[in-house]
């Protein structure tokens, strides 16, 4: 299949790697064009570690180019760039032309549901709950695969087209999916905003220094209590929803393939193995500027909703926005846009099963 991916970071071109080794035909959209220069001057993307391959990605030079030709469309960009990506795409998507959402946040789905409704046309679109590799590109040409995921939850809207989109993305992936009730359950099922303020908020002033340091290993006990803690806000909400959604343990496990034990020892041993990755060198990074607006405040408005207050997450979001004398919940475009601040529960349950 020809699958357009928007985006040309680690996500974006670990995906079409993978892609590439599954026998289908990629192709990458960065909006600026500076992070497929080479690729687009004839450069082919390798990939290495947990995916060894090199070729030769299409090139797209505009978003219509990148819908024009697909038969899918998949979004592999930080939250903060869904709202644009949306707005770039919507125009030019066609009639059942599926969307997949890699990995889902703020209620994208929804937005982008919308844009398309005032078009009268309907897709399917496919959220997943995180992304389908983890790893860092290391130069425009290369992406190091820190670990291909062997499970990753997805829903539909609308809802009905679950069993479709299934079957679309093991096609495109492998046997790897796990159907979740629905949007709700996809969007308290991305654990990256709260592990990574946990390590983001306590190890600040690495970042800061820009020092290198490595990721897992400096998952000490205290700050795995604390991921620990934020982890069971989460549940508490998704209780509170009726939805099942993966604990943090078993997102560790199946990311990573580790035995499961508490978050301190199973990072202890991904960092044993030499697959612990090292943590952000800079302040400019997605564990804040993603995962503060995107990530946080989703959660906790959720918490809100139902009456489980996310304090953790409240005040993790409060505290980075201290520290970088800036606020984060304002920054989250998408919840705006939706009017999500207006939405009762029943609203939001009923936009989240058939959109708009």
């Amino acid at each position: 299949m020809r699958v357009s991916i928007l985006g040309a970071g680690a996500a974006a071109c670990g995906a079409a790697a993978q892609l590439s080794v599954m026998g289908h035909d990629p192709m990458l959209w960065s909006p600026s064009g500076r992070s497929t220069e080479a690729l687009a001057a004839g450069s082919p993307l390798r990939a290495t570690a947990a995916i060894e391959t090199s070729f030769y990605p299409r090139i797209a030079g505009s978003a219509a180019e990148a819908v024009a030709n697909a038969d899918v469309v998949m979004l592999a960009m930080p939250g903060y760039a869904h709202k644009m990506a949306f707005d770039a795409v919507a125009p030019h998507l066609r009639e059942g032309q599926p969307v997949i959402i890699s990995s889902h946040a703020s209620f994208g789905a929804l937005y982008l549901s919308r844009l398309l409704a005032a078009r009268k046309i309907q897709v399917p679109i496919i959220a997943w709950g995180t992304t389908l590799t983890t790893g860092r590109k290391v130069s425009p040409t290369e992406v190091a695969v820190n670990s291909l995921r062997s499970k990753i939850d997805l829903a539909t809207v609308p809802r009905d087209a679950s069993a479709g989109a299934l079957a679309l993305c093991t096609s495109l992936f492998d046997e790897r999916f796990v159907l979740r009730e629905g949007l709700l359950a996809i969007a308290l099922s991305n654990l990256n905003p709260q592990n990574h303020l946990a390590i983001a908020l306590f190890n600040l002033t690495r970042m800061e220094r820009g020092e290198s340091w490595g990721q897992a290993e400096n998952v000490t006990p205290a700050i795995g209590r604390v991921m620990e803690a934020l982890d069971a806000e989460r549940l508490a909400i998704a209780e509170a929803f009726g939805v099942s959604v993966r604990t943090i343990h078993e997102h560790y496990a199946y990311s990573y393939h580790l035995p499961v034990a508490s978050i301190a020892e199973m990072n202890a041993e991904l960092h044993s193995r030499g697959k612990g990755g090292f943590g952000p060198a800079t302040l400019e990074s997605r564990y804040v500027l993603e995962d503060a607006p995107y990530g946080l405040l989703p959660t906790v408005l959720l918490g809100r909703l139902v009456g489980r207050p996310a304090t953790l997450h409240e005040a993790g979001l409060t505290l980075l926005s201290a520290a970088y004398g800036r606020d984060f919940a304002r920054e989250n475009e998408l919840l705006p846009a939706l009017g999500f601040d207006k939405m009762t529960r029943d609203d939001l349950a009923a936009r989240a099963k058939d959109g708009f």
